[in-house]
């Protein structure tokens, strides 16, 4: 007879235990449930802190801004550098007029040569009588420019004695803070140091006696200057062409206009005011309405954003006029007309284009799409386009372009789900009413699903506007307002943007200095750009949402 079998005893544990571990857990005491509600938690709470961190770091860094830029501006005014420039402008004006002058020569230049097929030799001796005048013209205002020149070297000399005094006063600081944190031996050290340095003291009221007596230099070249241009437009040259002889009735309107700023600018230097106090909404102002940004110039920084505020809503704007009509069309037509191997074909790679490195497509700008824009405005039958010929194959357009296909995803995947959210009963309730798929598109769906169609281009937006390298290196980089005079042609000018300067001058500059923290308030504007366009389109999806439920 065989031995009996010995059973085993199994390792199942219990149910009582199996039960307590499912209780307990299986990470740190965590059931399933609330590891991963934990997890989508923390990862809230990341975001949010990241944010505060974004948001500290961009406004800690550009707060010192105002300060520094009203010092700035405190020492353009006392040096007398303020002064200068109201000369300046008035010699601007005059040199304006001699680039109109300038124009007319080259037009008529071109016509004679072309048209009436005269030799170079034979145009030039045509076109003497202008030379004598616009010669004559230019000469007017010589003596204006010799003044202008002795003025400058004298007040920027001013200006550079404060900044030496300025750097002076930081490097004795730096080392009195030294002091406190050295050894005693060490500290006497850097006290001889700091003594040592002598700071020059600048009574900017006596230096720029200097400048307020050569405004009778001023006032004696302007009545010259004044004499001669009324005897120069008397009799000005014909050219025997309508539209010339038009644009040279023209510039008489320009000199009698500038002999009126003439007189403004002698009664400008008569009220200028040394010690006129520059407020600090001045120095705000100057930064968000300033018309100017100069950096690193021997006479005077200037930081205003209005051309790269212009330069990037232009180029947003343009880019979207391009993508929305692409992106909702393709929307559309994904979501209600395609059949599902034309959804699985369209879908896949219109997403696509969104993975393609934008240094790559600015690269595809500047060797394909600027070159070939350029190629095609030369076309003689396209001339009657605005801005055709192009003058540069990197401008607003060029970049827009290439911006519209990295919106045209974002624009295509939130418009095709807002469609898609739309109840059916929507769409089958007007195919009973006899409407045809193409009636209840356009008057049923795209209107139910417009909110959230809307909110899919405000993200396009932010999109574009917040794109660096494209622009960077497509744009052209002119900083520059475009000149809106020009009507449409103005899409195909060279303009700079915010996201292109702070890339662009960010490696380069002094920490701490103005340019650095002047880059930094252009990077609040246009976080708060970005933020506001988010908050609305968030809002407009809210709203959709409710509406829909």
């Amino acid at each position: 007879m065989s031995a009996p079998v010995t059973q085993t005893p199994t390792t199942r544990p219990s149910t009582s235990v199996a039960l307590l571990r499912k209780r307990r857990g299986w990470f740190f005491g965590l059931t399933g449930d609330q590891f991963v509600k934990y997890v989508f938690q923390g990862n809230a709470v990341i975001s949010i802190i990241a944010l505060i961190l974004i948001t500290f770091t961009i406004f800690k860094d550009a707060v010192g801004f105002i300060p520094q830029n009203h010092s700035n501006l405190a020492v353009y005014r006392l040096a007398g550098l303020e002064f200068v420039d109201i000369l300046r402008e008035q010699v601007k004006s005059h040199t304006a007029m001699s680039r109109y002058l300038a124009s007319l020569r080259m037009q008529r230049l071109d016509t004679l040569l072309k048209k009436e097929n005269l030799t170079p030799a034979d145009a030039t001796a045509r076109l003497a009588a202008f030379d004598e005048f616009a010669n004559k013209f230019a000469d007017t205002t010589s003596d204006h420019e010799t003044i202008l020149g002795n003025m400058t070297e004298l007040a920027s000399s001013i200006k550079e004695r404060q900044k030496v005094a300025e750097d002076l006063t930081e490097a004795k600081q730096n080392f009195l803070n030294e002091m406190v944190r050295v050894s005693a031996e060490r500290a006497t050290e850097l006290k001889k140091q700091a003594d040592a340095i002598e700071i020059e003291t600048l009574n900017f009221k006596a230096e720029v006696l200097p400048l307020r007596a050569m405004r009778a230099e001023v006032l004696a070249a302007n009545e010259k200057q004044v004499a001669a241009l009324r005897e120069l437009v008397v009799n000005p040259p014909k050219f025997n062409d309508a539209a010339l002889d038009g644009r040279m009735d023209k510039f008489k309107g320009f000199v009698e206009r500038y002999l009126g700023e003439v007189k403004t600018t002698e009664e400008k230097l008569a009220a200028w005011d040394q010690s006129k106090p520059v407020t600090w909404l001045e120095s705000f102002n100057a930064f968000a309405f300033g018309r100017q940004w100069v950096t690193a110039s021997f006479w005077q920084d200037w930081y205003g954003i209005i051309p790269l505020l212009t330069g990037s809503l232009m180029i947003a704007f343009i880019a979207l006029i391009i993508a929305i009509p692409l992106g909702v069309a393709a929307a559309v037509y994904t979501s209600q007309v395609a059949r599902p191997a034309e959804q699985q074909f369209i879908k896949p790679y219109i997403e696509f284009i969104s993975a393609i490195p934008s240094v790559v497509l600015g690269f595809f700008g500047i060797a394909m799409l600027g070159e070939t824009l350029r190629r095609v405005s030369q076309i003689p039958s396209l001339n009657w386009i605005p801005g055709f010929p192009m003058a540069e194959r990197l401008n607003a357009t060029t970049a827009a372009c290439l911006l519209a296909l990295l919106a045209i995803p974002t624009i295509f995947s939130l418009a095709e789900d807002a469609i898609n959210n739309v109840p059916r009963a929507f769409k089958e309730a007007s195919l009973a009413l006899g409407a045809t798929r193409l009636q209840t598109i356009i008057h049923i769906t795209v209107p139910a699903a417009l909110s959230g169609i809307m909110a899919a281009i405000l993200l396009g937006f932010g999109r574009v506007i917040g794109e660096t390298m494209v622009v960077l290196l497509c744009a052209g980089n002119r900083i520059q307002i475009p000149e809106f005079s020009s009507g449409l042609g103005v899409i195909f000018q060279p303009v700079h943007t915010m996201t292109g300067i702070i890339a662009q001058e960010m490696g380069e500059v002094v920490r701490n200095s103005i340019h650095y923290r002047a880059l930094f308030m252009v990077g609040v504007v246009l976080f708060m750009i970005s933020l506001t366009v988010n908050w609305l389109a968030q809002k407009i999806v809210r709203r959709y949402r409710i509406s829909i439920g």
